[in-house]
């Protein structure tokens, strides 16, 4: 028995043609569907990256207490225990993730690996034009600048693509070639797990012009094909050309897709080979007004995510499965196929029920990104609960590894650490952990220490989208999936959403949930959630003007100007406040409102010119409450 997982990265589900999409090119996928058990109701747990791959080798939800970070000491590592009972474990990925601080602990977890370098931004080649001066967190387009926090990532990107203009240079390529070849060496061997992990069609879309040519469009600009953390203000134009640019990559990726099916057909490894293609979370291309993930809601285009899985000991081609699924039910499906004891830790259950006899296996989904909403789907209905203040508090990061993504923790953040015990979550197997405020480590999340102490201070580091957008500010979201399946018109049903807040709490508790959590969300955590208890939510969340109150503030507005008073030194917040207060009512019509683009046009006024452009980008994002 041997087992093949091909991996793609930000798989936007409704553009592939055995989801329903009749415009890419994606004929290797349907290919897939054939021979496979096509999933339509599979849910990403943990986002983003390396949150949604601790999930995939530990089998438990990653979201609840912490962010990105590594493999845990205590944590289950599904390729370890195949390991050790025998399995030999092969990893081959282009996913830089692995190689960062925050990805560290994941591949030695593996009998061994390969990785293939280059992928966006990955400090991999050097030439002459990365010594030179330059401010790479803007990014210009005509439709204005947008800032970048991650230092280098464009630099760097740009140089590694000169060493990859051929197609068998690419990472996917060479990623795809080197999983082609453990197969080649190695099939005639029995009980192997591998793991073909592709970054594509994560952005940013560096693709050959041969697929890029599949899909013309009006477009004549520079390249745009690395859209933005941000709600989309391109023209129709550009924003045709940036998802187009993701269909082109999507169309090569199911070409090296073919190639590993090829390989099945040629070696007929159909016979007793396991083979799952999956994701870790989709991708937003315009829907919603939003591009990418992470600081906008979880929204269904992010988190309803395409599974395939060929099972040899059952014949399912084709056919399809309604039942829920989750990514942390991959780690027991594989140790169950290998006759491996599940641990009981792992939360996870295989999915081989759901294959053989179309039983479910859990009632739920529960999803979300550390500190954002905390979601949850029965079947029928989304349930989004966003934190009750603006504050985002109490929230808290339990690790013993304290990394971030490119970085570890900071020590404005550790000074903050205490020591919990290691009784208090049963997962960590009696080890203790740090408990670390979340935030950038002055304890306020408040940002203006980055515009005393500059760019390239410790403080900005550690800032980035997610950090600054409170979903409080987009507030609590219910969706009737059956009737509205693109979220199109939130619900206003309070039994359901009394019912939905209920299987939350539930969830949550199952879970091992820290209780803060239930604080942060306005649950109570210890008893049945009431009408009554919502009702009270609702109020607590209506909008109160801040200043200029004889003028009407849009939530969007509200949400702007406490971004904006995150930026600004505390001695100054309330000169900030003069001037707006001096200043709107002279740009206001008679009977106009207060809005984001409002606050976001006199940035100027109080923020050094040198920071306008990172502060509007950043309190831009704040403005959306959709």
């Amino acid at each position: 028995m041997r087992a093949v997982m091909m991996m793609f990265d930000s798989l936007n589900r409704a553009m592939l043609s055995p989801y329903g999409c009749d415009w890419t090119r994606t004929p290797n996928f349907q290919r897939l569907a054939e021979r496979c058990v096509r999933f339509d109701n599979c849910y990403a747990g943990s986002l983003p990256c390396m949150p949604a791959r601790r999930e995939l080798q530990t089998g438990r939800y990653n979201f609840l207490h912490r962010s990105w970070g590594p493999i845990e000491p205590f944590d289950d590592s599904m390729p370890q225990i195949l390991g050790d009972h025998g399995v030999y474990t092969h990893l081959v990925s282009d996913h830089t993730h692995y190689w960062e601080d925050g990805g560290a602990t994941y591949h030695y977890r593996y009998s061994s690996w390969e990785n293939v370098r280059g992928q966006e931004g990955d400090k991999w080649k050097c030439l002459p034009e990365l010594f030179g001066e330059g401010d790479d967190r803007k990014l210009q387009n005509k439709d204005g600048i947008y800032f970048q926090a991650t230092k280098d990532l464009q630099r760097h990107d740009m140089v590694n693509r000169r060493f990859m203009q051929r197609e068998e240079d690419t990472a996917l390529v060479q990623t795809v070639k080197k999983g082609l070849e453990f197969i080649d060496a190695n099939h005639e061997c029995d009980r192997w797990f591998l793991q073909i992990e592709c970054f594509d069609p994560h952005e940013p879309f560096f693709v050959p012009e041969d697929y890029k040519e599949l899909y013309p469009d009006a477009y004549t600009g520079p390249v745009r094909d690395w859209p933005p953390y941000h709600h989309v203000t391109e023209d129709e134009t550009t924003a045709d050309h940036m998802k187009k640019q993701y269909a082109a990559l999507l169309t090569m990726c199911d070409r090296y897709l073919g190639t590993l099916l090829d390989k099945f057909d040629e070696l007929n490894l159909w016979e007793d080979t396991m083979l799952i293609v999956n994701t870790d979370h989709g991708y937003l291309l315009g829907e919603h007004g939003w591009w990418s993930k992470i600081v906008m809601p979880c929204y269904d285009e992010i988190v309803h995510t395409p599974l395939f899985i060929y099972d040899p000991r059952f014949s399912c081609a084709g056919e399809v499965r309604s039942e829920i699924v989750q990514t942390i039910d991959l780690p027991a499906t594989l140790l169950e196929f290998f006759d491996v004891p599940v641990p009981a830790d792992m939360q996870g259950r295989p999915i081989r029920k759901v294959i053989e006899e179309k039983q479910p296996i859990r009632d739920y989904a529960l999803f979300g990104i550390h500190g954002a909403h905390v979601c949850i789907f029965d079947g029928t209905h989304v349930y989004m609960k966003a934190p009750v203040s603006e504050e985002n508090k109490p929230l808290y990061e339990y690790t013993m590894m304290p990394m971030h993504m490119r970085n570890l923790f900071s020590v404005g953040e550790l000074k903050k650490a205490q020591a919990v015990s290691g009784d208090t979550f049963s997962f960590a197997k009696g080890c203790p952990m740090w408990r670390i405020p979340k935030g950038n480590g002055n304890g306020e999340r408040d940002f203006s220490d980055l515009l005393i102490n500059g760019k390239d201070s410790e403080e900005a580091k550690h800032i980035d989208n997610n950090s600054m957008v409170n979903s409080a500010n987009f507030g609590d979201k219910l969706f009737d999936m059956i009737n509205d399946p693109h979220q199109e018109n939130e619900l206003q049903n309070l039994d359901v959403e009394v019912r939905m807040a209920n299987l939350l709490q539930r969830a949550m508790k199952e879970n091992d949930c820290p209780p803060e959590q239930f604080e942060r969300i306005g649950l109570a955590g210890s008893r049945e959630i009431t009408r009554e208890d919502l009702q009270t939510l609702h109020e607590q969340q209506e909008i109160q003007p801040l200043i200029l109150e004889q003028y009407p503030w849009t939530k969007g507005a509200v949400n702007t100007y406490r971004a904006l008073l995150k930026f600004i030194p505390k001695d100054q917040k309330q000169q900030t406040a003069d001037v707006l207060t001096e200043k709107i009512p002279q740009e206001l019509s008679e009977g106009a409102s207060i809005t984001p683009e409002l606050i976001c046009a006199l940035v100027p006024l109080v923020i050094p010119e040198a920071y306008v452009d990172m502060v509007q980008y950043f309190i831009g994002l704040s403005g959306r409450t959709a």
